[in-house]
């Protein structure tokens, strides 16, 4: 007898195929379980039209991969994290490389991205399964990011309290010139600095600090 598999079966074959077994097995154990059904001229018939547009389907989901594999294997991306001496304060992630992706228009589940454990600024390379049959190469370079916004400091000057700002590259609590922007302090308020700094040579008065 004529079965059509309705699902895998171990020694016996694959979802839909077409299989002769006895009878008895058929009637009393295939089709009741729904392993299989009765492979009638009818179910034959509808099986090759599914099987037809199934094909077409899946040729269509691997052309679609293909090509996304080749624009994501072109795609320049870039991943600014922090970074001291070349070395980063954590990993590279699959989930930075999905915002990286979604970034350029590409969403991609973090879990299709396999990443080595990358711990320095570099050139590399991911991978993502995109479908059985196609696994998309992920290049990107990974840069040391720039530090952050300048830190808000508050200054006391003469009789007024002036929200002034230090550049990064100076530490917490240095106190500079407010009247020489290049000194690493300004005032974002246009509080005017009388004199120049350094008390005798200017006489500023003025008392720096930070709360």
């Amino acid at each position: 007898m004529e079965v059509i598999l309705i699902k895998d079966m171990e020694n016996l074959g694959y979802a839909n195929d077409i299989v002769t077994v006895k009878p008895g097995y058929a009637n009393n154990y295939l089709i009741p379980q729904g392993y299989a059904k009765a492979a009638t001229a009818s179910a034959k018939k509808v099986l090759a039209e599914n099987l037809r547009q199934r094909a077409h389907k899946d040729a269509k989901i691997l052309a679609d991969a293909q090509a996304l594999a080749e624009t994501i294997a072109n795609l320049p991306l870039t991943l600014a994290l922090k970074a001291e001496e070349g070395k980063l304060f954590g990993t590279v992630t699959a989930t930075d490389l999905a915002e990286a992706l979604a970034a350029k228009g590409i969403e991609l589940d973090r879990k299709l991205i396999a990443v080595e454990g990358i711990k320095t600024v570099g050139e590399y390379e991911a991978t993502a399964k995109l479908h059985k049959e196609v696994k998309a190469v992920i290049k990107f370079s990974v840069t040391a990011a720039e530090k952050g916004e300048p830190k808000a400091l508050l200054f006391a000057f003469r009789q007024y309290s002036v929200p002034i700002f230090v550049s990064p590259e100076f530490g917490d609590g240095h106190a500079a010139c407010p009247a020489n922007p290049h000194s690493g302090l300004f005032d974002p308020a246009g509080f005017p600095a009388p004199g120049q700094c350094g008390g005798a040579a200017g006489g500023s008065g003025w008392r720096g600090g930070t709360e």
